[in-house]
């Protein structure tokens, strides 16, 4: 299914699409990759959306990837006795181990690593940060505290540390069971949550075994300071901007994410923007011009995606708010400014011969006539570091192998076709001449580049670039072989 933009767009399913009806016309729509949310639902109730999803995919012949996101510990205060207490400015308060009931002046922490690692000066935020606590003293069972900013605070409410890196595993037995889960059903993605150093990847990736690519959410203070190891451990990322966005100053959000779609581009990975993208259309089927700006604001910056959250999953408009990503997209990518930005973002990165290779096809294909670049690849590189050049014409991915094709479906303008496997170049270049045709890119007078790797069907092989004709006549009379 040809997109007539090359940002993909991720979309969260939920009560609100969890029906073979509304995820097909969420796909047709516009969604290049679900999210199946692991911290709501039942395995078995997993297991339906997943099903549905393939029968989308095999009904519409259009690969479509699936991204299951682990929930992560969650870190929350214990219960009060009346429910709720109210906390004034400037308050004591302690939090501590002790399992009874909270009340104005404690409540339980059932955390003991997090007293662990607490510091006198270290702030807590409760309930995504409209409560903020500041640290005077702490033990090894409690933490007592002075109210920065006070308000009520509730039974199980969510706690963030965004000072101290925390003695956290990322993944808990929760999320190990449902890793398990996710890589027996067939998913192409994992997204790790609570990521705070690159070493909580390789705990995932060692689970995983090859069966899904690992993407890292960074939503922690002290994921950004490690963003480049995190970078190289992981197979994709998400800029996490809930999260992120309590444990630090809001105005610091944009500026972080800017850099990080950048270090993402610049290796070849793909990056998903992800919160509160368009909110208001979870109860309006139109968005606020401030969320339109946000959506086109990420595209602009050169994200290969951007993520419906509640607006898909238990929105009032699922499939209205892809459409409004679809088209935003479209209108931002027809932009000369667009073009003119991802152009200047460009770095020279690499030095192999496949970075040569793709850096001349999208040359070659801005300078001349050229309707498409298509890559062939095994494990996906080829077609990752092709759209790394953000090339001005469309990218084919041919591939013999399903999951490679799926696993492209969140990569920045990769339209993913499968193909035969393949012995011999002139057999390439004609299955991409089809293809071209057969998916509205070129016609019989058209011409394309062709990237591949002699010998065939062996990763990280490319090495050989071609400007072919999509008349299949002139090229079985001019090509060898």
């Amino acid at each position: 299914m040809r997109r007539l933009r090359k940002v993909k767009i991720v979309a969260t399913l939920g009560p609100a699409s969890d029906t073979y009806e509304t995820i097909r016309a969420l796909h047709e729509a516009g969604a290049d990759v679900f999210r199946l949310n692991m911290s709501h639902g039942t395995h078995d109730e997993i297991r339906a959306k997943h099903e549905i999803i393939r029968r989308v995919e095999k009904d519409l012949d259009s690969p479509i990837a699936i991204l299951a996101d682990l929930q992560g510990p969650k870190l929350r205060v214990g219960a009060f006795a009346d429910g709720s207490e109210d906390l004034a400015e400037g308050a004591a308060f302690r939090l501590d181990l002790d399992p009874a009931p909270g009340d104005a002046a404690r409540v339980c922490l059932p955390h003991p690593e997090i007293f662990q690692a607490l510091e006198a000066g270290a702030h807590l935020l409760v309930n995504d940060g409209k409560i903020r606590l500041k640290v005077v003293t702490c033990g090894p069972d409690f933490a007592d505290c002075t109210v920065i900013t006070g308000g009520t605070i509730s039974n199980r409410k969510g706690v963030n540390v965004p000072d101290v890196v925390l003695p956290l595993a990322a993944l808990s037995e929760k999320d190990r069971s449902d890793l398990e889960f996710a890589c027996q059903l067939g998913v192409d993605w994992l997204a790790l949550s609570f990521v705070q150093r690159a070493r909580d990847v390789f705990e995932a990736r060692t689970l995983a075994d090859g069966r899904a690519a690992i993407l890292s959410k960074i939503e922690k203070p002290a994921a950004v300071e490690d963003f480049d190891a995190i970078l190289d451990a992981s197979d994709g990322i998400m800029v996490a901007r809930g999260d992120l966005g309590v444990e630090l100053p809001v105005a610091a959000v944009p500026p972080i994410q800017k850099r990080l779609v950048r270090r993402c581009r610049a290796a070849a990975k793909p990056v998903i923007v992800a919160t509160q993208m368009l909110e208001s259309m979870i109860e309006s089927p139109m968005p606020t011009r401030a969320e339109v700006s946000d959506v086109a604001t990420a595209i602009y910056e050169g994200t290969d995606a951007i993520m419906l959250s509640a607006e898909s999953a238990a929105g009032q408009y699922p499939v209205e708010a892809v459409r409004t990503m679809d088209k935003v997209a479209i209108e931002v990518e027809a932009d000369p400014t667009y073009t003119q930005i991802t152009a200047a973002s460009r770095t020279a990165k690499g030095t192999t011969v496949a970075d040569g290779i793709v850096a001349a096809a999208r040359e070659i294909a801005e300078k001349t006539d050229i309707k498409a670049i298509c890559c062939f690849t095994q494990s996906g590189t080829t077609a990752l570091l092709t759209a790394r050049e953000r090339p001005g014409v469309p990218i084919i991915a041919m591939t013999a192998l399903l999951a490679t094709a799926r696993r492209l479906c969140l990569s920045w303008g990769c339209h993913c076709v499968i193909t035969p496997e393949l012995e011999r170049f002139k057999g390439a270049v004609v299955n991409a001449a089809r293809a071209a045709r057969a998916g509205g890119f070129a016609t019989e007078k058209d011409q394309i580049v062709v990237t591949a790797g002699v010998p065939f069907n062996v990763p990280g092989t490319t090495n050989i670039l071609r400007v072919a004709p999509c008349d299949e006549r002139l090229i079985y009379n001019t090509d060898p072989g």
